[in-house]
């Protein structure tokens, strides 16, 4: 299982990084929310752990705005804000459960290991075009005799939106507002390298799917011919 941690506070972040560590889980940290909306996005989670008041976004702020995305991994706060009204309002806007700081290490592992169990009801984010199998959860790419790549985030990210549109040109520029973020300083050559990376992926796959190159447009994900 693998536990994506966003809390700016990083002694609390390494003491609970450390504990799930202790438990087997596998932790991803972030230490802003807009590091850790960019993780989120990747769909590698089992879920997500929070810090409800964050320095660039608030966590309910970050909750709406990822449910917005329909991601439907179980997220949960872990919050020095004790308030029943901070507890309902982060339920509310979509979180999953609330625990309240300082909290026991049982409690906490027995509520994320609740959660993570949960997660089973929920549909596997599995995308299939032709022979390829794209696996958002896994991180991984396949092909249908079984052969199986990781992907790094960025790559899992890029190959996300060409997968969600098929046959669709995305233009490099949205590409890079949705991966980078609009006040990036990231150029067209940082998709194109990216983008090299996945299509040796793919050719070492031997799929019969390719990501193709719409001169001055962008890219789309196209049966191979």
């Amino acid at each position: 299982m693998r536990v994506l941690l966003i809390d700016d506070d990083v002694r609390t972040s390494q003491s609970v990084t450390e504990l799930l560590k202790k438990s087997q889980f596998g932790v991803d940290t972030a230490y802003s929310a807009s590091e850790g909306m960019k993780y989120a996005l990747s769909g590698c989670h089992d879920i997500i752990i929070l810090e409800k008041t964050l320095s660039d976004m608030d966590g309910i702020s970050f909750v709406q705005k990822l449910r917005l995305e329909n991601k439907s991994v179980p997220i949960m706060f872990l919050s020095d804000e004790t308030k029943d009204a901070d507890v309902v309002g982060g339920l509310y806007a979509g979180a999953d459960d609330y625990v309240r700081k300082p909290c026991s290490p049982d409690e906490l592992i027995a509520r994320v290991v609740a959660l993570t169990r949960r997660k089973g009801e929920i549909k596997n984010d599995v995308i299939t075009f032709n022979d390829f199998i794209f696996d958002k959860g896994a991180c991984e790419i396949r092909n249908k005799s079984g052969d199986v790549i990781k992907l790094s985030l960025k790559e899992l990210l890029i190959l996300g939106l060409l997968c969600d549109s098929p046959r669709q040109i995305i233009r490099k520029e949205d590409i890079i507002e949705k991966i980078w973020g609009g006040d990036s300083d990231a150029e067209y050559n940082n998709v194109e390298v990216y983008i090299s990376f996945l299509r040796k992926k793919m050719e070492q796959l031997r799929v019969h799917v390719m990501i193709r190159t719409s001169r001055g447009l962008g890219y789309s994900l196209e049966e191979a011919i």
